[in-house]
């Protein structure tokens, strides 16, 4: 790679890692350790009115006790506003004023996204209707025809999405004034000079409106590598909304146990005998997913 390799792991404090948050977490890891490089960790606590008190912390420390130790210093977005309101007035010729309410949206709209959100229809496009005020802020996506997003994920292989048909004029400002995830994960990758994102596929469907995101702002797209999520019984994804348990590692055999299940997932082939120290499953880990990474190549 041309550029010294940073990558990151953005945890969400709205509730103690899973099983599922943990997998994305050791991918991004391993693939970091792999290519040399920095591994970073930023909580994205945008959403203040979901964060869990003490969550934060709790995560960090697990990360810590399954020896997962990050570089630099751990950034959190809830401090960042000031650049996400930086970043919105430079594309401000790109964005408009919406005034829908949630109702209006789902019975005006023109399809579904692959996320299964209603598809804007572009009711204020072209401005608000008389008596409406602004609840939302959206970005004005290309018209069909000039919109398609095309890139290779890493895992996935080449990946095409049209936005004007499968994702429509998005938010950047939500209608409770919180920013959106979709803006403030582009301008924290773009100010930490990101590289590698590494994380899981249910935000696969989100990467071309990030990558039209970032050729507004000007930015380079990093790579893209999305792992398989994790799911339940019942074939959902494993989240705290589906009753996903935290996990725990109260002692290095219990946190042997839970790294060696997370590798499995992965479908990392460790050598040798099972590891019987932390450090020795990262030593093993480590080829192992440099491995994988070829064999994907190779596939895709």
């Amino acid at each position: 790679m041309s550029n010294p390799y940073i990558g990151r792991f953005a945890p969400s404090p709205s509730g103690p890692l899973h099983a599922g948050s943990l997998v994305a977490a050791m991918a991004s890891y391993l693939d970091a350790r792999w290519h040399g490089g920095t591994w970073l960790i930023r909580i994205e606590d945008i959403d203040e009115g979901r964060s869990v008190p003490g969550a934060a912390e709790g995560i960090l420390q697990l990360l810590a006790a399954l020896g997962m130790r990050h570089d630099g210093e751990i950034v959190w977005q809830s401090q960042r506003k000031h650049l996400y309101e930086a970043a919105a007035a430079r594309i401000e010729g790109d964005t408009y004023p919406c005034g829908c309410n949630r109702r209006e949206i789902v019975d005006s709209r023109i399809g579904v996204a692959p996320d299964g959100s209603a598809i804007y229809p572009g009711t204020c496009r072209h401005g608000l209707g008389p008596g409406r005020t602004m609840r939302s802020l959206r970005v004005r996506v290309p018209t069909a025809g000039e919109d398609t997003i095309t890139f290779v994920d890493r895992f996935a292989g080449p990946v095409t999405q049209h936005l004007a048909s499968d994702a429509g004029d998005f938010v950047l400002k939500r209608a409770d004034g919180f920013w959106a995830y979709q803006l403030a994960v582009v301008v924290d990758d773009i100010e930490q000079g990101v590289t590698d994102v590494v994380r899981g596929a249910d935000l696969l469907d989100s990467t071309p409106r990030q990558i039209h995101l970032q050729r507004l702002l000007g930015a380079p797209t990093p790579r893209y590598l999305h792992v398989p999520v994790v799911r339940n019984s019942n074939g959902e994804k494993l989240s705290k909304q589906t009753g996903a348990l935290a996990v725990t590692a109260g002692d290095a055999p219990a946190a042997i146990g839970v790294l060696m299940e997370t590798a499995a997932f992965l479908g990392l082939a460790l050598d040798g005998p099972a590891p019987d120290a932390i450090e020795a499953f990262w030593c093993a880990a480590i080829p192992a997913w440099g491995r994988l990474l070829a064999e994907r190549a190779a596939e895709t």
